[in-house]
């Protein structure tokens, strides 16, 4: 459990580093909802 809470932070982190580059807001928003679609789809999603 703690490898995956650390993963997740670093993750976050990372995350956090290229939000600060985004040349706005609305373009960050869009990318996090992306990226927490697909980690969902990837983590709980399909399995057939």
């Amino acid at each position: 459990m703690r490898r995956i809470v650390g993963y997740t932070l670093f993750f976050i982190g990372i995350g956090m580093l290229i939000a600060f580059f985004m040349p706005n807001e609305f373009v960050t928003l869009l990318l996090a909802a992306g990226l927490l679609i697909l980690g969902y789809l990837l983590f709980c999603g399909c399995r057939q």
